[in-house]
C-alpha cells in the first residue's frame, strides 16, 4: 500500500509457513493458541531461522548489503521484524512495526547485535494486539539504545489508517537514501 510513493524501491514479502486456521489465506510464523508471552517467544525463536535465511537468500539476489533492508510487518509479522532485525549482525536500513509487539523483551539486552532506527505503528483501538504493547516496546528498545519512532492512530483497530502509512513511507524514504 506503500509502493506507489516508494517507487524505486523493492518489495519481497515472504510468506509464513503455516495457515490461520480462522481466516482463509492468512498465514503464521507459529500457531497462537494462548498468545502467552511463552508462546510467542518459542514461536518467534522457532521461526526465525527460515527468516534469516529468506533475507540473507533475497539481499544475495539482489546484489545488497543489509543497510539496505527495510523490514516491514504487520502484527506477528512485527513480532517477527523486531525479533529477527534487532539480532542481525549487520545493521539493517530500519524496521517498521504495524499492530505488533516486541517479543520477550526481557531476552533483548543479552541478544540485541544491531541497533537499526525503528518505527512502531499502532491503533488505540486494537482489539487483537493490546495498544499498550506500543509504549511497551518502544520503552524496551529505547533502554537497549534503539533509535524508536511511534505513530499512534486514534480510533484505529487492528489495522493501518492512511496516517500510518504516510508516517511508514516518510521512514522509508530517512532511512533508504
Amino acid at each position: 500500500m506503500i509502493q506507489p510513493s516508494l517507487p524505486n524501491l523493492e518489495f519481497v514479502a515472504p510468506d509464513a509457513p503455516g495457515m490461520l486456521p480462522q481466516m482463509a489465506n492468512a498465514r503464521q510464523w507459529w500457531p497462537i493458541a494462548t498468545f502467552s508471552s511463552v508462546e510467542r517467544a518459542t514461536g518467534a525463536a522457532a521461526a526465525a531461522p527460515e527468516l534469516n535465511a529468506f533475507l540473507d537468500a533475497e539481499l544475495a539476489a539482489a546484489g545488497l548489503t543489509d543497510d539496505r533492508l527495510l523490514l516491514v510487518g504487520f502484527s506477528q509479522g512485527t513480532m517477527m521484524a523486531l525479533h529477527v532485525g534487532l539480532r542481525r549482525e549487520r545493521a539493517l536500513a530500519g524496521i517498521i512495526g504495524i499492530s505488533g509487539m516486541l517479543v520477550a523483551p526481557e531476552q533483548l539486552g543479552q541478544e540485541i547485535k544491531s541497533r537499526p532506527p525503528v518505527l512502531l505503528i499502532h491503533g488505540t483501538d486494537d482489539e487483537v494486539v493490546p495498544f499498550r504493547s506500543l509504549g511497551l516496546a518502544a520503552g524496551v528498545l529505547e533502554a537497549a539504545g534503539v533509535p524508536v519512532e511511534t505513530h499512534i492512530a486514534p480510533g484505529v483497530g487492528h489495522s493501518v489508517d492512511q496516517g500510518g502509512l504516510a508516517a511508514a513511507a516518510a521512514f522509508a524514504h530517512r532511512v533508504l537514501p
